[in-house]
């Protein structure tokens, strides 16, 4: 083979290679937007559905809908809400990955497998006439192979689930990807998030579930073969549950909901001058 034709051949592959990156980096950067679209739209979705507004086969106009979902960036430490972030570009990991807004999690500390946790999280409220009705929160930690991505829904009472699911994994099809199942994450609707001394306590056990157990209560029916992903779903619902998590939030929404609101007439009453 002469020398000429291989350093034309090579000539011709480099070119080859280096129009397809220029067109795939174009395309990249041209379906950006509809990408980042979409996934607003499967956000908003999964928000809707753990809180309740859509089912799973609902044609609806999510957009319109999601209008009566309150969203709020928190500050984890306090439960406060932060002012001067967007929710609609707010990316947690980014804050999770830096320094400035994370801290590193000890071993004891760090159920969840994050290594690093953010101070700042997203948070979704629903109300109805002014009553709270559903906190939706985004829960996140180790399973078997991957990390997992859901949201855990509790009713008004800060306590009683009312939907658990995940919309993003990488667990074994068959076996950890059951959690996906339908018929299991009906299991969770009911399930109380915390025990009387207000510890979170939801547990997916190996096998099924005592009934007779004053712990069934807080107790999910294991996946069959997948013990590892089951254990990772219990430590990443006790770890945002907690004081590392959305406990200081909850702890707020408790105290707010058991502030009594003083009746409209009553402050008529009080301003009103005896007559005479």
């Amino acid at each position: 083979m002469r020398s000429d034709s291989f350093l034309r051949t090579l000539a011709t592959a480099a070119i080859v290679c280096l129009v397809c990156s220029m067109l795939v980096s174009a395309a990249t950067v041209a379906l950006r937007p509809l990408q980042e679209r979409n996934r607003a739209w499967d956000r908003k979705r999964n928000v809707l559905l753990a809180a309740g507004l859509i089912d799973e086969n609902a044609q609806a106009d999510i957009d319109a809908l999601f209008g009566r979902i309150e969203t709020q960036v928190i500050d984890l430490d306090t439960g406060m809400a932060v002012g001067g972030m967007d929710p609609e570009t707010f990316d947690s990991v980014a804050f999770q990955r830096d320094s400035k807004t994370s801290r590193v999690l000890s071993p004891t500390e760090d159920l969840a497998g994050l290594k690093r946790r953010g101070r700042y999280e997203l948070v979704y409220l629903l109300r109805q006439n002014g009553r709270l009705e559903r906190v939706i929160l985004p829960v996140r930690g180790k399973g078997l192979w991957s990390t997992m991505w859901g949201l855990a829904a509790l009713g008004p009472d800060l306590n009683t689930i009312e939907s658990f699911a995940f919309f993003a994994h990488g667990e074994t099809p068959g076996l950890g990807g059951e959690v996906d199942n339908p018929r299991w994450k009906a299991l969770w609707i009911g399930k109380k998030a915390f025990d009387a001394q207000g510890r979170p306590r939801l547990e997916v056990v190996k096998g099924a579930v005592d009934a007779g157990s004053p712990d069934a209560v807080h107790q999910v029916d294991g996946l069959s073969g997948a013990t590892l992903t089951g254990n990772g779903v219990t430590n990443l619902l006790r770890f945002w549950l907690g004081e590392q998590g959305f406990g200081p939030l909850l702890e707020r929404l408790r105290a707010e909901n058991s502030a009594p609101a003083a009746p409209a007439e009553h402050a008529e009453h009080g301003s009103a001058r005896p007559a005479g």
